[in-house]
């Protein structure tokens, strides 16, 4: 299917009106932030799982007042929590994601935290897919009560090959993260993994396959097909033929006619870089996405370049590249912004939120022209999602 073909079968994200919900997941909690009509001012409505490891908090498009949570906590370990009632009550999963034994010829891995939520397809409500540290990927059929692994990837005979098995030395733990589904075709997959790689399976699951062709890899590798570290993967809502990434080592994208990552980031400033976790598309026009770059310096401080911080934004494929910092600090910001940290509303003009590792959540009512911090004093932010409040 071409681009153009994908587009006339697609429903077009529609620009929205009304207050917005920005749901952050924190070092230390989980928290609910909500707009005026306007956007113009905002207030910390709710703060769930107080002292609990929030790795991602999503809600499901599909079901209105439903909520999903992977915490890791004290006494519990890793869990997934779930409200239908948006967020009054919560109810753990009663079978949390965990890996079967493995087979003999593999790793035998253990869940140390549920690190990514992802709602399945619009025709398959209730049903959703989880991503862990260290790299495994789970489904739930029944709208996140029970999860069950997805055999097709965790017992790959190649699993230990693409990710490393148990010499994966990623910071914090090794992820699978990013996933993906196409608008077109429930059973059409993409998976994330630092490390590992971006991988496809057009089967729901069954098989996978490396897709990494034309990526960096300045590290030696044993297989230039795999092993590659992608910190964020997203897919263009109208036009589900293109994906980008921010990887370890830039911006890159994807047009899947031809079959190859294209390194887009090469024409990023050179004294900032192309480094960074996250990464943003717009939702009505392919052409634009936005990237957050940090200091990628030899000793990686992961800062904000020269402690100065700023957003960079495409409109032409990322050809161009523009910097978008009114409003934000211009010294002495010394921080960065994580890979599930940084989305988007669907107003027209679009809002940008970006949550950061000191604890803000900053936001832009008019596509990154200007700037505003929206929340600040939270736990270390883990992760940033935004929804209508009607959602």
């Amino acid at each position: 299917m071409t681009p153009a073909e994908a587009k006339h079968k697609l429903r077009v994200p529609r620009p929205k009106k009304g207050g917005v919900q920005v749901l952050v997941g924190t070092r230390k909690g989980a928290f609910r932030l909500q707009s005026d009509p306007e956007r113009k001012t905002w207030k910390v409505k709710d703060c769930w799982f107080l002292g609990h490891v929030v790795h991602h908090l999503v809600s499901d498009p599909r079901e209105k007042g439903t909520l999903l949570c992977a915490a890791r906590t004290g006494h519990l370990g890793p869990t997934i929590f779930r409200s239908t009632d948006k967020g009054k009550t919560w109810k753990e999963s009663t079978k949390p994601p965990a890996f079967d034994e493995a087979p003999s010829s593999l790793h035998q891995r253990t869940v140390n935290h549920t690190f990514w939520l992802t709602p399945a397809h619009d025709n398959e409500p209730g049903v959703w897919y989880a991503g862990s540290s260290p790299q495994g990927l789970f489904k739930s059929r029944d709208g996140g009560k029970t999860w069950k692994p997805v055999n097709g990837f965790n017992h790959h005979p190649d699993v230990d090959k693409w990710t490393g098995g148990d010499k994966d030395g990623t910071p914090d733990g090794p992820k699978l993260h990013s996933i993906v589904i196409d608008p077109r075709d429930p059973k059409h997959l993409y998976i994330g993994m630092s490390s590992g790689g971006v991988f496809e399976s057009t089967n729901g699951g069954r098989s996978w396959d490396p897709l990494n062709q034309g990526m960096l890899a300045p590290y030696p590798l044993p297989n230039p097909d795999y092993g590659h570290d992608p910190h964020c993967v997203v897919m263009s809502p109208t036009n589900p033929d293109r994906l980008w990434q921010q990887n370890h080592c830039g911006i890159f994208r994807l047009d899947r006619e031809d079959g190859e990552w294209q390194h887009v980031g090469e024409s990023m400033p050179k004294p900032i870089g192309d480094i960074g976790f996250p990464i943003t598309v717009h939702p009505r026009d392919p052409h634009t996405a936005w990237v957050f770059p940090m200091d990628g310096t030899s000793v990686w401080p992961r800062t904000s370049p020269d402690s100065s911080a700023a957003v960079y934004r495409t409109k032409d494929d990322g050809k161009s590249w523009q910097r978008q910092d009114k409003g934000l600090p211009d010294e002495h910001a010394y921080w960065t912004v994580k890979r599930q940290c940084m989305a988007q509303d669907a107003h027209d003009p679009l809002g940008i939120y970006l949550g950061t590792t000191n604890g803000e959540v900053w936001g832009s009512p008019n596509e990154g022209r200007s700037w505003k911090c929206i929340a600040r004093h939270l736990p270390h932010v883990y992760s940033v999602e935004v929804n209508d409040v009607r959602g």
